[in-house]
């Protein structure tokens, strides 16, 4: 996500418990992930983990950025 994006998100986030709630969710699947970072070798069952997690980010990263473009597209059109 780029800074801007960041920005707005932290904005939205005071009155849009949904935002909230996608943000908080993306940040601990980026925390897991970095759990998975920190070891050498991964177990098939932890590899595995590891993809789930990272689908998990991928659509909670996805569903934010449709809100963000919600957002702008509104702004635009008002």
């Amino acid at each position: 996500m780029e800074r801007r994006d960041e920005q707005i998100i932290q904005q939205l986030m005071v009155h849009d418990d949904v935002m909230r709630t996608l943000y908080v969710e993306h940040q601990e699947l980026k925390h897991q992930l970095e759990a998975f970072r920190d070891k050498i070798h991964l177990s098939t069952e932890e590899e595995l983990e590891k993809k789930r997690i990272q689908k998990l980010k991928l659509a909670s990263k996805d569903k934010l950025m449709a809100i963000l473009e919600r957002h702008h597209n509104y702004h635009e059109a008002h």
